[in-house]
Order: C-alpha cells, then sequence, then structure tokens
C-alpha cells in the first residue's frame, strides 16, 4: 500500500461513484504509481458493492478486477489506451497549446536545420541572422498577446522589452532569481547574436552557441508567458500539487472555439477556462476512421483474455 492523501481519497471514490452511481465504495488504497514520459499513473484498488476494481489515473479510468484479474496487465492496457490518442489530434493539441508562438518555433526548427548545412563562415553568420530573427518575432508576438501595459517600448527595440515582458510576467521578490535567469538568458542571446552576425572570424561552434542559446532564452520565458497569460498556478491552491496539466475543452454551441483551463491530478482542483484558440471546420472533422461493421452486442473478456464471453439475457 502506498501513502495517499484524504484529498486523493476523495477525488477517487467521487469518481468511481460517479461511473457507478448505484454502488457504494466500502474500501480503497493506492497499491502502485508508474510514471511514463514525465506523467504519474496511480493504481488504486477499489472495493465497491458491486465487485473489485481497478481505478488508473492520468487519465483516470476503471477496470473490473474479473476481468483483469492481474494489476500489470490492467496498467499495459491502460497505457495502451492512452497511446491510442491519434498522432493528428496530439499536434493538434500541442499547436494549439504554443499558440500564437507556433510559427516562431517552427523558425527556430528551420535555424536548426540550416545549421546542419552551415560549412563556411558566411554561412555561420547567417546563423547569427536567423537567431537575431527569432529574438525579434519573439518579443513581436509576445506583444499581440499581452497586456503590458500604456508605456510601450518600440516595437523591436528587444532589451527595453525584454525587461518589461520578464517584469511583468514574473513580479516583486519572490521571483527575483527567475526574473533574472531570463533576462539574463535573453540578453546574452541578442548579444552574441548580433556579434555573430558581423564575425569574420565565426566557427561552427559559435553558430551552434547561438542557435542553443537563442532557443533556450525563448523556450524558456514563453513557458513563463503562456502560464502568466492562462492564470496557472505555481502550484494546486488546494492541495499544494505541482501536478498541474492542462485540459483543453469546447462548447457544443460554439465548437469551433478552444478553451483551455488547469487541472491537478492529485486532487481535481480546477482553473477558470480561458480561450487559447480557434479549430478550422477541417479540425472538426473526425480524426478516427473506422471501416467494418459494428454492432449492439456486448463482450467480456474472459480469462486469460483469450477469448469472448458475451453476457447471457
Amino acid at each position: 500500500m502506498l501513502p495517499s492523501s484524504e484529498e486523493e481519497e476523495v477525488a477517487i471514490a467521487d469518481y468511481y461513484r460517479s461511473q457507478s452511481p448505484d454502488a457504494s465504495v466500502e474500501f480503497l488504497q493506492k497499491v502502485y504509481s508508474e510514471s511514463v514520459i514525465g506523467h504519474r499513473h496511480d493504481v488504486w484498488d477499489v472495493h465497491a458493492s458491486d465487485g473489485r476494481w481497478w481505478v488508473i489515473t492520468k487519465p483516470t479510468n476503471l477496470y473490473s478486477q474479473d476481468q483483469f484479474p492481474n494489476m500489470d496487465l490492467a496498467v499495459t492496457f491502460h497505457m495502451g489506451l492512452c497511446l491510442r490518442i491519434p498522432r493528428g489530434q496530439r499536434q493538434q493539441i500541442e499547436a494549439t497549446r504554443i499558440h500564437p508562438f507556433g510559427s516562431l518555433f517552427s523558425a527556430i526548427s528551420e535555424t536548426g536545420s540550416a545549421l546542419a548545412q552551415a560549412d563556411d563562415a558566411a554561412a555561420f553568420r547567417t546563423i547569427g541572422v536567423r537567431c537575431r530573427e527569432n529574438l525579434l518575432e519573439f518579443i513581436h508576438a509576445a506583444q499581440d498577446v499581452g497586456d503590458w501595459g500604456d508605456d510601450r517600448p518600440k516595437r523591436s527595440d528587444f532589451r527595453a522589452w525584454s525587461d518589461l515582458i520578464c517584469n511583468t510576467i514574473m513580479p516583486g521578490s519572490k521571483f527575483r532569481e527567475r526574473r533574472r535567469l531570463s533576462k539574463v538568458a535573453l540578453e546574452s542571446a541578442w548579444t552574441f547574436t548580433n556579434w555573430l552576425t558581423h564575425s569574420q572570424s565565426a566557427t561552427w561552434h559559435d553558430a551552434e552557441a547561438a542557435r542553443d542559446a537563442t532557443a533556450y532564452a525563448i523556450e524558456t520565458t514563453v513557458s513563463v508567458i503562456l502560464r502568466h497569460l492562462r492564470g496557472v498556478p505555481e502550484q494546486c491552491p488546494d492541495c499544494g500539487s505541482f501536478g498541474l496539466a492542462p485540459e483543453e475543452g469546447v462548447n457544443t454551441e460554439a465548437p469551433e472555439i478552444v478553451w483551455e483551463r488547469p487541472v491537478c491530478g492529485d486532487c481535481g482542483w480546477t482553473g477558470e477556462a480561458i480561450r487559447v484558440g480557434e479549430r478550422s471546420p477541417e479540425d472538426l472533422m473526425e480524426l478516427i476512421k473506422r471501416e467494418g461493421e459494428t454492432g449492439d452486442e456486448c463482450g467480456v473478456l474472459a480469462r486469460p483474455l483469450t477469448g469472448i464471453v458475451r453476457p447471457s439475457g
């Protein structure tokens, strides 16, 4: 048995009752936890009036222990469901989350591709030019999505905008060192890439350093900007957990509008939903296409899961 908080137990019990309203939970305990690519999946053994169940989190789902007598089998099946999310859908979600910085990250990727082909001083200087353009595109994109007050610097004043952005999204003494990290990273990338654009003695390693410094400075700061714009707290205000993840949703009356809110994976707390983008009519088309017959008959997996037992009656 693994340690668990009262909030976790309440959340699991509430989830189970939401799936089986006529049943009651008699006993539950967390028995296993596994982290896969940074996502923790907890396994709960739930004893209810209608049988015993495995409840596995992120995303939360339940499995009858009559059908899955072996916990490892249930975990493996659960992971398979997670991986079955279509690749196209995952790409859409990720593109939505970095909007409106999507074109910026595409430009950074193109800079990396150009670096792989660079083989002389002129090409190395071109990498510097690209990196400088990436940095300017970053502050331009940030200007268009945030509320930075009335006293705004000139649009391409990189240093002034870097200071204003960092001071706004990381204010006060609490964020002093984080703010300094972003400022130093942005300033260093800007200074180095400007040097590289005019250097006659630059090497491939200089170009690589410019690309890496630029990508690091932008990615680090964009992450904070998005959390700031979407009202994501440092940790869950209810249970203190750092296990916050974005949850996407739509209103059925306006399915083209995409909303997102932070959700605590430990206690279920949810933040305010923020409009983050729109889907085109093509995006709203079904992402999974199936062929073959479908029917209303139900099937129950039989031990050892080598055949199907059809319910009688």
